[in-house]
C-alpha cells in the first residue's frame, strides 16, 4: 500500500489484458474488409468501443482487488481524506486506460493506414478517458459491494458515460475527417464540461458511497 492511496500495482495479468485490445483491432481488420473511406468513417467508433471496454475492465479489476484483499477497509481506516482515496483510484484506472491507448493507437494506425497521432485527437482521447474513469471509479466503488458487481457496473456505467462518449466520438471524427474545429467545438466544450461535472459530483459523494 505504498504510494498514493488506492494504488494497485500493474500485474502480469493486467499487462496481458492490455495486450488483448490490439488483438481485437486485428480481428476487426481482417473480419471487415472495408474500403479506405469507410474505414475513416468507423475509426472513431471502433477506437472508443475499444477504450470503453478497456476502461470497464480496469475499473472492475481495480476495485475487486481492493475488496477481495481487504485493502478497501484498511484504506477507509487510514487517517487520510476520503477524496485522496477517490483520486488515487481514479489515477490508477486512468493509467491503465492510457497504457491500452498507447498500445492500440500505433497498431490501428499501421493496420488502417490512418494517422491517429494528431494533437487535437490525442487531446480528445485524454479528455474522454478522464471523464470515463472519473465517473467509472465512483460507480465501481458502489457496485463492488454487490455479488454481481461485474454486470452491475456495466449496467450503471454505460448510460451515465454516454454524455462523455458521444461528444468524444463526434470530436474524434471531426479531427480524423480534417473538418474545421469550429464545426465540432461545441462537442469539445461539452466534453470538458461533463468531465468537470462528473469529477466534481464524484468528489462530493464519494465519502457517502464508501461509508455504505
Amino acid at each position: 500500500m505504498e504510494g498514493y492511496p488506492g494504488r494497485v500495482p500493474f500485474s502480469g495479468i493486467d499487462l496481458c489484458h492490455a495486450g488483448i485490445f490490439p488483438a481485437v483491432i486485428i480481428i476487426f481488420n481482417f473480419a471487415l474488409d472495408l474500403d479506405p473511406k469507410m474505414r475513416q468513417t468507423v475509426t472513431a467508433g471502433v477506437l472508443w468501443t475499444t477504450f470503453a471496454f478497456a476502461g470497464t475492465l480496469g475499473l472492475n479489476r481495480s476495485m475487486a482487488i481492493e475488496k477481495d484483499r481487504g485493502c478497501l477497509d484498511g484504506l477507509l481506516l487510514a487517517p487520510v481524506d476520503r477524496s485522496a482515496i477517490y483520486f488515487g483510484k481514479a489515477i490508477s484506472n486512468l493509467a491503465f486506460m492510457l497504457v491500452v491507448e498507447v498500445i492500440v493507437l500505433p497498431v490501428y494506425s499501421v493496420l488502417y493506414g490512418t494517422n491517429l497521432f494528431q494533437p487535437g485527437l490525442l487531446m480528445v482521447i485524454l479528455l474522454g478517458s478522464i471523464g470515463y474513469v472519473g465517473v467509472g471509479t465512483l460507480l465501481a466503488t458502489m457496485s463492488v459491494q454487490t455479488r454481481t458487481r461485474d454486470i452491475l457496473l456495466s449496467i450503471l456505467l454505460f448510460p451515465v458515460v454516454l454524455p462523455v462518449l458521444l461528444p468524444a466520438i463526434i470530436a474524434s471524427n471531426g479531427f480524423l475527417a480534417g473538418d474545421k474545429v469550429e464545426d465540432f467545438l461545441f462537442s469539445i466544450g461539452l466534453l470538458i464540461a461533463y468531465d468537470i461535472i462528473f469529477i466534481s459530483v464524484a468528489f462530493m459523494v464519494f465519502d457517502n458511497v464508501v461509508e455504505e
